[in-house]
């Protein structure tokens, strides 16, 4: 059983609502059924009432039960693997392909393949999860590293909590942005309405992205980004917020312009800085743009698709806090 706890800082009128923003990969229903089933503490005391308000100072826990085993089956599905030794697996997931099993999406995953192509990962605890250490949503392409030992998973979840782990994104998005250099640091919690959306709110989750633009054309940008949070949708709904979301993102964009030619969101993860978990040595792997960006970018008239003149983020800055993973 995983136990999570946190302090009040300010006033929430229900117990489930202060819940859900501050673990927004919860939803309503699912923080409701373990406040119901007595997985809730206040102040060392179980709290078994979802409308129970929270005032400053109240220190909350949350057990959060081992999910039931669900047999996950090995499936040969190909991967594109960019580098592979004992400890760790880099790949460049395609798009359509969901990280790991989930309701609508119990098989033909990252994992059903990962356990094919690996079938130690079953040792690695979460039958349902194992080796992964970060997620891209389905239809971002792009760099992964999975763990293939204990030892590699706790060290590189470990870097991602601690930043020392260097993302970066390349994304091609509506508009201009009005400098070709920025940083956006807005907090990211779940959509007040739209619970399957995430969004700019005030009682979020802090969230920084560092962006610079590459290359303009007509009406879009071709934009480097390096994450220093990993917050759920983060460049996504930062550049929403900005109002110029990532061209043929079908939650944070209204425009339907281009979609034709995308899969979904115009968003690739492009370079992935690490410490090998065994060696300490610094570990920096490329994933090739996929053939429909390339096209796209083509299309549009684009020059500079690659970035190589970029020095590799190996040192992100201090941590600020633990972004959930």
């Amino acid at each position: 059983m995983e136990m999570r706890k946190f302090q009040v800082v300010s006033p929430m009128s229900r117990l489930d609502q202060g819940l859900v923003q501050q673990w927004p990969e919860f939803s309503r229903s699912r923080i409701q059924k373990l406040i119901h089933q007595g997985h809730v503490h206040i102040n060392q005391r179980v709290q078994t009432d979802k409308n129970q308000p929270l005032r400053p100072g109240d220190w909350v826990q949350l057990h959060i039960p081992a999910p039931e085993p669900v047999d996950t089956p090995a499936q040969p599905i190909p991967l594109e693997i960019l580098y592979e030794d004992g400890q760790l697996l880099i790949l460049n997931k395609p798009a359509g392909l969901v990280v790991h099993p989930a309701p609508g999406h119990w098989d033909g995953t990252l994992v059903n393949a990962l356990l094919a192509h690996c079938p130690d990962f079953l040792a690695m605890g979460d039958k349902q999860r194992p080796g992964i250490v970060h997620r891209l949503d389905k239809d971002t392409t792009g760099v992964m590293v999975v763990a293939k030992t204990a030892l590699a998973l706790q060290h590189l979840q470990q870097q991602i909590q601690t930043r020392r782990m260097g993302r970066e994104y390349l994304g091609l998005i509506h508009g201009r942005l009005p400098q070709e250099n920025g940083t956006i640091s807005a907090p990211i919690g779940r959509h007040p309405h739209q619970r399957q959306k995430m969004a700019v709110i005030p009682s979020g989750r802090p969230a920084v992205t560092h962006w610079r633009v590459l290359e303009s054309c007509g009406v879009y940008s071709w934009v480097h980004f390096r994450l220093e949070t990993g917050r759920t949708h983060q460049i996504r709904v930062h550049l929403s917020h900005l109002g110029h979301p990532l061209v043929g993102d079908p939650v944070y964009s209204s425009s339907r312009t281009l979609t034709q030619k995308l899969p979904g969101q115009a968003l690739h993860a492009w370079r992935l800085s690490l410490a090998h978990p065994a060696t300490g040595e610094g570990l920096t792997v490329t994933a090739p743009l996929p053939a429909h960006l390339v096209g796209l970018l083509t299309y549009l008239g684009f020059k500079n698709h690659q970035p190589m003149a970029i020095p590799a983020q190996n040192d992100p800055p201090a941590n600020r806090d633990s972004p959930p993973q």
